[in-house]
This record gives structure tokens, sequence and C-alpha cells, in this order.
């Protein structure tokens, strides 16, 4: 398997640990409100992510990957509010948290690689 299709499947599979919370949350405003949030950026970091695997340059490329920084950002930001609120414990969120972190770290890593290679960016 290429990276690119690890990567894939990797963001496929968060997207899917995602649903599973979004489903297991408490039915109450603020869980519904939150969990309708970190539904959202959680499955958007997979879609975006096959879209970047698209990309037909390498300013689209640096485009889309900034999307899939800024959903995996929001997402990180969004579970970290369900455990801080304390609708959902630590305990139960953190391996999820590791991966939406460790997520984010490749994808950033990835923008700053791109932005480094690209002619635009260099000085």
């Amino acid at each position: 398997m290429t990276k690119q299709e690890i990567l894939k499947d990797r963001t496929k599979q968060f997207a899917i640990r995602i649903v599973k919370l979004f489903r297991a949350l408490p039915k109450n405003d603020e869980a519904r409100v939150i969990g309708k949030q970190v539904l959202r950026s959680g499955t958007s970091v997979a879609a975006n992510y096959r879209a970047v695997c698209r990309a037909r340059s390498g300013a689209e490329f640096i485009a889309k990957i900034g999307v899939v920084v800024e959903e995996a950002d929001e997402t990180v930001f969004w579970l970290e509010l369900l455990v801080e609120t304390e609708i959902i414990s630590l305990q139960k969120m953190e391996s999820l948290i590791n991966e939406a972190n460790e997520l984010l770290a490749i994808f950033a890593a990835s923008q700053t690689t791109a932005k480094t290679n690209s002619p635009k960016y260099k000085k």
C-alpha cells in the first residue's frame, strides 16, 4: 500500500469512529450541538483528504491540504470540548483524540513541506 492509500484508509476509519462517537453521545442539547460539529468536521477530514489525492497541481494540493488541516484542527477542538465539559470522559476519548492529533500533525507537516517546495512560497 502506498502512503496515500494508507492515509485514505486511516482517515476513513477515523470518520467511522467519529460517526460511532456521535451515535453514542448523550441525548441532551449540548451533546447534540457539539456532536453535530464534531460529526461534520471529523468526517470532513476523510472526504477532503480524498480531494487532496486528486489535486491537479501543487497550488491545488496546498489549498486542499489546508482545508484538511483546518478540519482536523477543528475536530481536535470539538473532541477536547466534549471531554472538558464532562460530556464524555477522557478515558473513553483518549484514543480518538490521539488519532485526531496524529492526523493533524501529519497533514500540517505535509502542508509545510508542500509550501517549502513550492516556488510561490520560496523567498
